[in-house]
């Protein structure tokens, strides 16, 4: 869990509509950073935390990259470090999520669940979200079998056999994690390599657990109550075979969280907020950084950076303005 500590309150000039210097829209290493930055320049930074606090790395067992954690650290546990650093410094940290934008003129207004912001500076770390399979059966049985978080679900799979669709780092490190729970763990892969870091795929192939399907998709999940078996195809063969398994956990990428911002921000063809090397988008005073903005690294560590980056360019773009 989460601890929000002691945080200060915005100022509140005109009902639920609140006037801050800097917003930063979600609570990932990105956006706890920024408003780390921004707490330290006396800025006061409101960080709205989104449906997910602590961003996607918090829903990570473990963390092994993150520098300054040789036994590696949990993704949770280094959310909350991030957060009370944040807060140490003077930043708030809101439960709450923005669903409307307003970028045409400052200060830019935010409209979320709880009311609305005026914000003189605007970082978005909204992240990105798990793409899905798009099959048959896979929305009806999402939360029967079928999960995008190991270490939200994966202690449900105790003792039973659990599929993971995808050939990355996160499909390896969240199926290992899964060998805890399940009795065995099938990787199913379109491809007949893995993308994965090479020490994430040697733990893999030397797991007595693990098992592999090469160049193969999954085309329906099948169930009623609950799921039951998985159609696959191979893609080379085109041979079609019917899959017996309790769970599938998907991890093929994500998708950026950026529907709020089309047409008002430039975007890459795949969604992303482009961003200049000081994190600043198309709009003056406001910047983005973390996944919402980085296709290529996906990591805590760039995310956090690009998140200070983002913060120190706001605080001079402000010093800037009031002379």
């Amino acid at each position: 869990m989460f601890n929000l500590g002691n945080v200060s309150t915005p100022s509140n000039s005109n009902g639920n509509s609140k006037h801050v210097k800097m917003l930063v829209l979600g609570s990932g290493p990105a956006g706890l950073s920024a408003a780390l930055y921004a707490a330290r320049a006396e800025l006061a930074p409101v960080v709205l935390t989104g449906t997910q606090l602590g961003g996607q790395a918090a829903l990570t067992f473990a963390i092994e990259n993150y520098p300054g954690f040789p036994e590696g650290v949990g993704g949770a546990q280094l959310g909350e470090l991030f957060q009370k650093q944040a807060e140490h410094f003077g930043a708030a940290v809101e439960f709450d999520t923005a669903h409307e934008v307003d970028l045409s003129q400052r200060p830019f207004k935010v409209t979320t669940d709880n009311g609305e912001y005026k914000a003189d500076t605007l970082v978005v770390t909204t992240g990105a979200s798990p793409n899905h399979l798009n099959v048959p059966g896979e929305v009806e049985l999402t939360g029967r079998g079928v999960s995008y978080c190991a270490t939200c679900d994966g202690w449900f799979f105790k003792d039973k056999k659990v599929v993971i669709v995808g050939g990355g780092d996160s499909a390896i490190e969240e199926g290992l994690f899964i060998t805890r729970y399940a009795s065995s763990v099938t990787i199913i892969h379109r491809r007949e390599e893995l993308r994965a870091s090479p020490i994430l795929q040697k733990r893999a192939m030397e797991h007595p657990k693990v098992n592999f399907i090469w160049n193969t998709v999954v085309t329906e999940v099948i169930g009623t109550e609950k799921l039951e078996a998985l159609k696959l195809k191979n893609v080379k063969t085109g041979e079609e075979t019917i899959y017996e398994t309790d769970g599938l956990f998907i991890f093929i990428g994500h998708t950026p969280n950026t529907q709020m911002f089309k047409g008002q921000l430039e975007m890459s063809g795949l969604g992303y907020i482009t961003v200049n090397d000081k994190m600043e988008t198309s709009v003056a005073g406001v910047y983005a950084a973390g996944e919402v903005a980085d296709p290529h690294f996906r990591q805590v560590v760039t995310s956090a950076g690009m998140g200070a980056a983002a913060a120190i360019q706001a605080t001079r773009f402000l010093e800037a303005e009031s002379g």
